[in-house]
Parts: structure tokens; C-alpha cells; sequence
């Protein structure tokens, strides 16, 4: 049956039952793919194949019954419709399930999910969230040093990390249920945004990932103050900074930002939130930030991390080495990664330019 497959590719395309139809020239009404998605009926063969054109997958694939579960999401903003709900968590999935093939492809055994020892840790109010994050450090060997690249570090630890479009939020966080195997941690982040951004992100769904909130805890405000000790740890902060300040200029924000590779306002709330400024300090700041235009997209700041710095590559990497054996094709390649043959030559082919930028 093929109701769940077509759903879920559906919903990833961001197609309603109405559109999809006019996709296939009416050739169906829209009442009739909903019969075929809630397994009431069945497509004819023609019927399918237009469905998979449309939906730029393959018959086998849309015929075929989904492996893979999403569950235990978590939005880093909230989703203004359930249309929109369902169009991400699809897209999300079906980017697990390319990542998942390539690495079946290879032979390779999935990288375990490495949970820190102690976790999930109880968070009975935003202190234990602090300490939550202290704790990954130590299990992590990660010392009071800046993370120098986090989604690689993830990746390493067992979370696929993956880089999507998203309009409207920065992120989300799941697990995804595999039939007889161990569920795959999850974290997606928005591809067209500054590193710093992307860095805070990808930490704040972390401490989804493992923290055990208790009733009435706020989940948001948890994931952020565990981000934030993870991203700054307080005593690297407090060295830098200080104990206690009247005021903080711009400039030593900005040299602050360089070195931890977070944002000039995520600095500002940890200086806030560590007792280091008070509340009239902090509001001030925060002034000067809307003035500049660094709180409104698209939250440019001095000093701001490229998008390239925090992009997960692993998977990248991974469809470049099954391509090189011999074991995808070009064409294969490029539709995992989502570019067109001709972009994947340019990427394959990094001399141009090379012997330039190894003078520089």
C-alpha cells in the first residue's frame, strides 16, 4: 500500500491534495489521491507514474512502504500551521532516509548515537539545564575551550546533522524510528543563515536531545540556557569578562564574538544571565542592537560566520565516496545532494583556482 509514502512526499513537496492533482493535469481529482494516501484505494500504473514525475521520485520508491518514523519533534519556533508542520518533518525525513541509504550503500554501520553519561539529565529549573551542559562538556573531554566546529562534533557523536531550506525557523530537532534498529538522533538547522546563528542552534536542539524536563519547566527557555553554557561555559565567560561590569562596549562584544563563534546578542543575554550585567545594562544593549538592525533579518552583526563554516559535511562526503567507487552514478549523486550534475563537476573539480589560493 502506498498511502503513507505518498503522504509523507506530498506534504515534503508542500503540495496540497488539489495541487498535486493539477500536477498530473487532473488526470485524478484531489478526493482521489486522498483515497490513495489513506489506503482507501489504488492508483492504476499510469496513475502512479505521473504521481512519482510529479513528486520527483521513482515508482519503486513511491510503491515502497516507508522504514522510517518520525517522533519526538521539536520546532526551534513554532510552525503556523500543520500544512507547514508536515511539509518540514517530510522534507526532514526524507533527507534522513537519503542519509541513511548512502551509508547502506557503503556498507557502513551507522554512527552510534554516543549519549553522554548521566543523560537524559532532570531539569527541575534553567540551573540544571546549565549544569546539563557542563556535564556534556566534561563526558565530551571538551574542556572550557570554544567548540571550533560543531556540527562536525556532532556528526562524530552520532547525531545526523542536516542543512535544509527553512523559511520562518531556524530548526528542529527528532529522533527517527527504524524497524529493528535503534532510533537515529536528528538535528535540522537552516541552511541560509550566519555560522553563529547556526552554532546556537544546533546546541539548543541538542539539549532537546537531552534533557528530561520536569512539568511546567519551559522547554525553549531550557534549550537556550543549556546552548548557551555549552556554546560560552561560565567560567571561560566570566575570565574574559569579568564578575561583575556596569557596561560592556560594542567592540569588546565583537572581539568576544570572534572567539566563542556565537552572536553579539547571545553574548549579551549569557553576560545577563551569569549575573556579569544587570538588567538596565542588558536592556540598553539590546536598544543599540534594534537600532543597528542586528536583532531583524537578516541579522547581520560585525565579525558575523559565513554560512559554510557550521555546514554538516559528512553526508556530503559520504555521496562524493560512493560516486568514486563506482557504486552511484553522477546523475544518482546529485540527485541525493540536491544539486544538478554540472554543479557536482564544479564541486568534484576543486583545482580551478587552487594554485592561487595556496599563494594568498
Amino acid at each position: 500500500m502506498i498511502g503513507e509514502r505518498l503522504r509523507r512526499t506530498r506534504a515534503a513537496k508542500g503540495l496540497s491534495l488539489r495541487a498535486l492533482s493539477g500536477q498530473i493535469g487532473n488526470r485524478v481529482s484531489g478526493q482521489a489521491i486522498g483515497k490513495y494516501e489513506r489506503d482507501e484505494d489504488m492508483p492504476s500504473s499510469d496513475v502512479l507514474t505521473a504521481l512519482a514525475r510529479a513528486l520527483g521520485v521513482s515508482d519503486d520508491y513511491l510503491a515502497s512502504a516507508p522504514d522510517l518514523e518520525l517522533e519526538g519533534v521539536e520546532f526551534r519556533k513554532e510552525i503556523s500551521s500543520a500544512r507547514r508542520e508536515q511539509e518540514i518533518e517530510g522534507r526532514a525525513l526524507h533527507a534522513v532516509e537519503r542519509y541513511l541509504a548512502v551509508e547502506d550503500l557503503l556498507g557502513l554501520r551507522s554512527v552510534d548515537w554516543q549519549l553522554p553519561r548521566g543523560a537524559p539529565y532532570p531539569v527541575g529549573d534553567l540551573r540544571d539545564a546549565e549544569d546539563a551542559a557542563r556535564s556534556v562538556r566534561r563526558e565530551w573531554t571538551l574542556g572550557n575551550d570554544p567548540i571550533p566546529n560543531l556540527a562536525e562534533l556532532l556528526e562524530e557523536r552520532g547525531v545526523k546533522v542536516l542543512s535544509l531550506d527553512l523559511d520562518g525557523i531556524d530548526g528542529l530537532a527528532a529522533r527517527v524510528r527504524r524497524r529493528g534498529r535503534e532510533p537515529v538522533r536528528v538535528i535540522v538547522v537552516r541552511h541560509d543563515t550566519w555560522s553563529e546563528r547556526k552554532r546556537f542552534t544546533l546546541a539548543h536542539e541538542l539539549g532537546h536531545h537531552l534533557l528530561d524536563l520536569a512539568p511546567g519547566v519551559p522547554a525553549e527557555k531550557a534549550a537556550n540556557r543549556f546552548a548557551s553554557a555549552l556554546l560560552m561555559p561560565a567560567d571561560a565567560i566570566r575570565a574574559e569578562v569579568g564578575a561583575h561590569r556596569s557596561s560592556i562596549s560594542l567592540g569588546e562584544l565583537v572581539n568576544l564574538k570572534i572567539r566563542f563563534r556565537v552572536s553579539v546578542q547571545a553574548l549579551t543575554y549569557r553576560c545577563k544571565d551569569l549575573g556579569i550585567i544587570n538588567a538596565a545594562t542588558f536592556s540598553e544593549l539590546f536598544n543599540t542592537f534594534a537600532e543597528r538592525g542586528w536583532r531583524s533579518p537578516p541579522f547581520k552583526e560585525p565579525a558575523c560566520l559565513d554560512w559554510d563554516v557550521e555546514r554538516p559535511k559528512r553526508f556530503e562526503r559520504l555521496c562524493y565516496r560512493s560516486l568514486i567507487e563506482n557504486i552511484i552514478s553522477e546523475a544518482r549523486a546529485a540527485e541525493l545532494l540536491g544539486i544538478t550534475v554540472a554543479e557536482l563537476d564544479r564541486r568534484l573539480d576543486q583545482s580551478e583556482g587552487s594554485d592561487e589560493a595556496c599563494r594568498s
